[in-house]
């Protein structure tokens, strides 16, 4: 898969994660879950980046389950960072549609996308090679989403 898009954001990614991996540290265990799987989903990028890892294989790495369960149990995604999306929490112009969203808004995004993915696979006989589907846009902007949202959290500790 071609991640040019991601080249110039490998070190704040480093900085991002290691960030989230502080925050997990909680004794709420839905934000706890929450955190750490962004944090997951966003190392998965970093290392696909790394190693040049095929779409279907970053489709399947990908989960969204913490945030499902969150969803089941009435987490108030507040907690991951209240407010809204303001233009000094976006670092990339891609993302600017997105001032104005609450954290809740931009994870039902981030859950949405992620369920879409893996079910294009599942329609393509567990590939998205040759589907009609821009997937690389797709998931550039999954990945984009992700890291904004990591960086909204952060704002309030920086």
């Amino acid at each position: 898969m071609n991640f040019d898009w991601l080249k110039s954001g490998i070190a704040p990614l480093d900085n991002l994660i290691s960030f989230l991996h502080k925050q997990s540290k909680t004794n709420d265990v839905l934000k706890k879950q929450v955190l750490m799987e962004l944090r997951n989903n966003l190392n998965i990028f970093k290392n696909a980046f790394l190693n040049e890892v095929s779409q279907d294989t970053i489709i399947d790495l990908l989960s969204n389950e913490a945030v499902q369960e969150a969803i089941k149990n009435n987490f108030s995604f507040k907690k991951l960072k209240a407010g809204t999306i303001e233009p000094y929490h976006v670092f990339e112009d891609r993302n600017k549609k997105y001032i104005g969203w609450t954290a809740e808004k931009l994870v039902d995004k981030i859950d949405e996308k992620i369920v879409e993915l893996k079910t294009l696979k599942k329609m393509n006989s567990n590939s998205v090679a040759g589907v009609k589907n821009n997937t690389q846009a797709m998931i550039s902007n999954l990945y984009y989403r992700m890291k904004l949202l990591a960086d909204f959290i952060r704002s309030e500790f920086t």
